[in-house]
């Protein structure tokens, strides 16, 4: 399980992107917005990796679709590292298939090219802090368009009864989009409980992050 981003200053990131254009309007809306701060900028993946050598981002703005090594490809070798950043996907995600396979990287959501300015600062600052940066709705979305790569009903199964019945509740509530102060209330636990769960669940089923729970959720057919 990768290690969880620990912000003490400003969040630090880095945007990657084949679009001069795209990297300069992010650059421009978040640095300086809020604690956040743009310390490097990439075109291709091969580039970010290196951008996260010198810079050591908190997170990082991740296209998709590149020249050379692609956004999925440098996903996965970013969140392989021992202290990897969080990774934002950036895509047009009507026509994009591949967002589910950065999920499965260990991205820790994705955000439209669109999206407003404080839409994305909000998912920054999300991410940084260990929560995904996935809404309910687009969470059922996610789910339906899995297809290639999707673990076996059973192979879920069998994964997820390495866990409590409580650890099995917690999993259910982060499948539904649930964030940690609504599992606490439905569950009646305390916020510190909660986080303590989703750590011992991470660590149970050898995952990244919460997309990953509730991947595995749906490919054991409980949402």
């Amino acid at each position: 399980m990768a290690a969880v981003v620990d912000v003490t200053g400003p969040i630090r990131v880095v945007i990657v992107d084949d679009d001069p254009l795209v990297r300069g309007m992010l650059t421009m809306m978040l640095d300086g917005a809020d604690g956040i701060v743009v310390v490097g900028e990439a075109a291709d993946g091969g580039a970010a990796i290196t951008a996260v050598d010198r810079h050591m981002p908190d997170v990082v703005l991740m296209d998709i679709r590149m020249p050379g090594v692609n956004g999925i490809t440098a996903t996965e070798r970013l969140r392989r590292r021992h202290r990897p950043p969080e990774i934002i996907v950036l895509t047009t995600f009507d026509t994009d298939e591949h967002v589910v396979r950065a999920l499965r990287a260990g991205a820790s959501g994705f955000l439209l090219k669109d999206t407003p300015p404080e839409r994305i600062s909000q998912a920054v600052r999300a991410v940084a802090a260990g929560n995904p940066m996935l809404s309910p709705g687009v969470t059922r979305r996610l789910m339906q368009r899995v297809a290639s790569g999707a673990e076996s009903y059973e192979q879920a199964r069998n994964r997820l009864a390495l866990l409590t019945p409580r650890e099995r509740d917690v999993v259910l509530a982060i499948a539904q989009g649930r964030a940690n102060a609504e599992i606490a209330t439905e569950l009646l636990m305390s916020v510190t409980t909660v986080k303590a769960h989703v750590s011992h669940i991470l660590t149970k089923l050898d995952l990244d992050n919460r997309t990953q729970i509730a991947l595995l959720a749906h490919d054991a057919r409980l949402t």
